[in-house]
């Protein structure tokens, strides 16, 4: 039989077939390193996750016309783990503190195989507040100076690190204080047991021990005088293979961080669901007033502040050198920025500041058990409204340091009478300084006072002055 004309038949329908079949579709991953727990890196990480934001930006012509998108998120507990998966080409972009980043940069730039980009931060607190140090809190330490022979844990290598450092050195401790090396779900478990003296970490652990009533606060990060932030690296070799893919994540990062400022009760009680932490410490964070500013541009402070940082960590830490001409990279930003419409420059002028007796935000908050958030004129309008609900009935209370402006905790603070009502106070130096001859007093004991509707300061052992 002849087979020769079905043969070529055979032959140029299989040719045709090439032809005109469309390209191999491309896969590509976006691998993000990031951290749930770290307040400051979720509008990098979980909410792009848990709300399918990077989704809504992904390119879809030209090149990415056929593409097909693997996007995966790796949670840490801290940020080295994620430079380490980054060097080794696992992941992508990494979402992490000052500190790390500034590892991740250095280390990148060593191996003179691969490097990183900083392109974007995700959250920052000026005055270095989300760093703190922590107490047991039936502990008798009511400063640094009062763990002089004892022992600090924190995650070595971490911003509450470097905080710490610094501290020890400013107050005269370096050597008198011994540092060990914890991470933040053991020194916060530590802590809770009393099995540890003090420990240092990043935000939010400091305020969830504060609320959980198993720590207390003896040291801020604004006392170091180092703001704190947290940003997104990326590998520059997927960068410059997938620019408009960094936009795309960028983009997404933008709306995350809207949607957490135009409801941070609601981002609070998102979070809360996703991560495990407490959404009364994630409002603390959120809100108006609170430790967290979201904002993405790469302001010339944080360069500064990383120089600084840069140097303590090669002092410490010999890490090895950073370009940072070279690494900080904010083109990315900037096209994200343009495509939803903002002004970049506008972003990095501006910053968010805590203003001591700030007139446009309330004096104080409740957060009712089925209420939700009620604000108040004045302190003393907060505690008398505490003294009419049963304790169930309330979740926590919120107030603002009258040296700072920062929202803390109503429970933890340290009261003064002002003449007017009480200001409320971070540290109990701060209040002592504030009342002069006058008596400082806990929460409990202003309660008390306001349950009575007389002032702490003219009636004589109403309550028991600190």
């Amino acid at each position: 039989m002849n087979h020769g004309k079905y043969g070529l038949a055979v032959c140029l329908s299989a040719a045709l077939s090439l032809i005109t079949a469309p390209a191999w579709a491309e896969n590509i991953r976006i691998g993000i390193g990031h951290q749930s727990m770290v307040t400051n890196t979720v509008s990098g990480g979980v909410v792009l996750e848990k709300l399918g934001l990077i989704e809504k930006y992904l390119p879809k012509d030209g090149k990415y016309a056929d593409a097909d998108y693997d996007i995966v998120f790796k949670d840490y507990d801290s940020g080295p783990p994620i430079t380490n998966q980054m060097m080794a080409g696992k992941l992508d972009f990494g979402v992490m503190g000052d500190y790390p980043l500034i590892v991740n940069g250095a280390k990148f730039q060593q191996s003179g195989r691969a490097q990183s980009r900083f392109i974007a931060i995700t959250g920052y607190n000026r005055e270095g507040t989300g760093n703190g140090i922590v107490v047991p809190v039936d502990s008798d330490a009511q400063s640094l100076q009062d763990l002089a022979g004892k022992s600090i844990s924190t995650p070595v290598g971490s911003a509450a690190w470097g905080m710490t450092l610094k501290a020890l050195r400013d107050e005269g401790l370096f050597d008198k204080i011994t540092i060990v090396n914890q991470s933040p779900p053991v020194g916060a478990a530590n802590i809770a047991a009393g099995k540890i003296d003090a420990h240092a970490d990043f935000c939010p652990w400091s305020e969830i021990m504060e609320f959980r009533g198993t720590g207390r606060k003896i040291y801020d990060g604004r006392q170091a005088g180092v703001p704190t932030f947290h940003g997104i690296v990326v590998r520059e070799d997927y960068a410059k293979k997938y620019p408009e893919v960094v936009q795309a994540v960028l983009e997404a990062t933008l709306e995350a961080q809207k949607w957490i400022r135009d409801d941070p009760m609601r981002a609070a009680v998102k979070v809360a669901e996703w991560t495990g932490v407490d959404r009364e410490v994630l409002y603390l964070y959120f809100s108006n007033g609170g430790i967290t500013a979201t904002d993405a541009s790469v302001k010339p402070e944080w360069v500064e502040a990383m120089k600084y940082d840069h140097q303590l960590l090669q002092k410490e830490k010999q890490i090895p050198d950073l370009d940072f001409d070279a690494w900080v990279d904010d083109s990315y930003i900037k096209k994200a920025y343009a495509a939803a419409g903002l002004d970049y420059q506008k972003a990095v002028d501006s910053m968010v500041e805590p203003t001591p007796d700030n007139p446009h935000l309330e004096a104080a908050q409740i957060w009712f058990a089925d209420e939700g958030i009620k604000s108040y004129d004045s302190i003393a309008a907060m505690l008398k409204a505490v003294g009419t609900h049963d304790a169930d009935d309330i979740n926590v209370s919120y107030v603002y340091d009258k040296s700072s402006g920062l929202k803390l905790f109503g429970k933890t603070a340290f009261y003064v009478a002002d003449g007017t009502g009480y200001a409320a106070f971070m540290r109990r130096d701060d209040a002592r300084e504030f009342a002069g001859e006058g008596s400082v007093y806990s929460y409990q004991q202003v309660l008390k006072a306001s349950a009575t509707a007389q002032s702490a300061v003219v009636v004589k052992g109403a309550v028991a002055a600190l």
